[in-house]
């Protein structure tokens, strides 16, 4: 029997709060949410979770998400893509995935931002989206897809937590 694909939605920390002389794409992750988010990288290492692959928004507050996940060890490196950008289109990043999954890989982790995370979980699980998954900052879901088949309706959600029951 063939290993499912381990999927792992993970959302961006907490960023420093809107101002107006400051575009939205370069808000950074406070320092209260780096070391909540380095915590949350740590117990993800201590439970032997590592990805094959991470991509990530290239939105400040994501990519330095991705950045304490790689420092942590779990992944050796980042690609950023603006499929993962909060404008980005699900049937875009499903045509990316397709591809992608040919390589062969099983854990791939992707960094990014609301409400688009949950509701591409949501579509993998039921088919569509139903706005009952709640993603916290800092937090994940972990989906197994199937290998040969089309994911969309057809995964199992094994794993959804908020941050703060990682530590």
């Amino acid at each position: 029997m063939a290993q499912p694909l381990k999927l792992y939605f993970i959302r961006h920390g907490i960023a420093e709060k809107r101002q107006s002389h400051l575009p939205d794409k370069q808000r950074t992750l406070t320092s209260k949410s780096q070391q909540k988010t380095q915590k949350v990288a740590q117990q993800l290492q201590t439970l032997g979770i590592n990805f094959d692959y991470l991509q990530t928004s290239p939105l400040v507050r994501a990519h330095q998400t991705a950045e304490i996940i790689q420092q942590q060890g779990l992944i050796s490196a980042i690609h950023v893509s603006g499929l993962l950008s909060p404008e980005g289109n699900w049937q875009d990043w499903l045509n990316w995935f397709q591809n992608w999954r040919k390589q062969g890989l099983k854990h791939l982790a992707l960094v990014g931002h609301e409400p688009n995370l949950s509701a591409w979980a949501e579509i993998l699980v039921w088919g569509q989206p139903r706005q009952q998954l709640v993603l916290k900052k800092a937090g994940m879901i972990g989906l197994l897809l199937p290998e040969h088949h089309n994911p969309v309706g057809q995964s199992t959600l094994f794993w959804l937590t908020a941050p703060k029951l990682l530590f």
